[in-house]
């Protein structure tokens, strides 16, 4: 009879389903929601369409009601995540990413900027920061995927560009002891696939954006955009050097658009992505708010992390346990086999592991960005259940063994 992998229980085997040519035992047990995509992400425990059936499809989103929805999720969102009560909040177009560029158009260039570039989305900031904006002073600080850079080079008197959570690196900022709370630029933070999950120190930022389609798993489509007193003065003492398009513009004559943190959205929404918002949000009331969801989170990167240490062949691409992020929790491969193959191979090996995965139906959309290095991506935010991870830990050991016997 074959050996039993050590990090396998006998309750989640099914013996006489064996990978051929090795002792690999394919499980039993499946996770009840095999969605671990990091983006868009699981949807909430119990959610079904039930819950958008109050949706206002088919009315303006400038009438009262609607207006009214928006500006709930605007109400609701500062007070879940604790934000000051002095900050702006507003809704705005084309998701995180429109977020980001509002505010990188809007801020950028009246002072040198340093921007961290550690990962995909924020090297994206980097070079719109350099090459798009031709920001005067701008300085790239850099680092490979699974590190930081080195925050001690930071200028303070700059304004300072940084992704909060790597969200294709699966590595994040630890805390914001690092920046001072005197200090002369702008912190501007993507914190997409940080918030809701992550303690934000609100006190050490001046910008923050997120959307809706990660932690709370809302539908995409819409990002949200928080802004301090400081960030609000630069925007209404400062005007951006160059001209914007109407769907970047965050003041007229001079003075902030107080709609847009009103639910006055710059442009139409999606009122079945507002319910859907609203949905999420009531939910994580429901469940404890902020702390609840941080710790569900953290529970999720425990149970990777448990299985990490005694699977053998796979381990966090973030080399620092303190900077592991516990939503985007990237994994890489380190078994003998594997890392004899050329680059090409390994691609392709890690492509195949997914594809498995895929195939059985317990685990879906979990390769690693296409910009990343070849391994595995397992979203780990608040709506993922631990019980489902823990069930998916076996099932990985098994598609590497049926990999390892494809490719070694």
């Amino acid at each position: 009879m074959s050996s039993l992998p050590a990090n396998l229980a006998p309750d989640d085997l099914a013996p006489d389903d064996l990978v051929p040519g090795n002792s690999a035992v394919r499980p039993g047990r499946r996770p009840g929601n095999p969605c671990f995509s990091s983006g868009p992400c699981a949807k909430r425990p119990g959610w079904s369409l039930d819950a958008l059936s109050g949706a206002l499809l088919g009315r303006s989103h400038r009438a009262a009601e609607g207006r009214a929805r928006l500006n709930e999720v605007i109400t609701r969102s500062h007070a879940l995540l604790g934000m000051p009560a002095d900050w702006k909040l507003g809704i705005v177009p084309a998701s995180d990413t429109g977020a980001v560029e509002m505010v990188l158009w809007s801020l950028v260039g009246r002072r040198p900027v340093d921007v961290l570039s550690f990962e995909s989305f924020s090297a994206t900031w980097a070079n719109d920061i350099v090459a798009q904006l031709q920001a005067p002073g701008a300085r790239v600080l850099q680092a490979e995927y699974g590190r930081l850079p080195d925050l001690a080079r930071i200028d303070w008197s700059h304004d300072v560009v940084l992704a909060w959570n790597g969200t294709t690196s699966g590595v994040r900022i630890p805390d914001g002891s690092f920046i001072p709370d005197e200090r002369e630029g702008l912190v501007i933070c993507d914190a997409t696939s940080a918030a809701f999950a992550m303690d934000l120190p609100w006190e050490k930022l001046d910008v923050v954006t997120w959307s809706w389609q990660k932690v709370l798993g809302g539908e995409a489509a819409h990002g949200m955009l928080a802004l301090s007193p400081r960030a609000v003065r630069r925007l209404e003492e400062m005007p951006p050097p160059r001209p914007l398009p109407k769907i970047f513009r965050l003041t007229e004559k001079g003075r902030l658009i107080e709609g847009i943190f009103r639910g006055d959205t710059i442009n139409t929404p999606s009122m079945l992505c507002v319910e859907d918002a609203l949905d999420g949000l009531r939910w994580a009331e429901s469940i404890g708010g902020l702390p609840a969801l941080v710790a569900r989170s953290r529970a999720n990167l425990d149970v990777v992390s448990e299985w990490v240490a005694r699977s053998g062949w796979a381990a966090f691409l973030a080399e620092n346990p303190a900077e592991r992020s516990s939503t985007s929790i990237c994994l890489t491969i380190v078994a003998p086999w594997f890392r004899a193959l050329d680059a090409a191979a390994q691609a392709k090996a890690a492509r195949r592991l997914a594809a498995v995965l895929e195939d059985e139906g317990v685990a879906l959309d979990i390769g690693s960005y296409r910009d990343a290095p070849p391994g595995l991506r397992l979203w780990g935010g608040a709506t993922v259940e631990a019980g489902d991870l823990r069930a998916l830990m076996p099932w990985l050991d098994w598609a590497e063994a049926l990999v390892r016997s494809e490719f070694a």
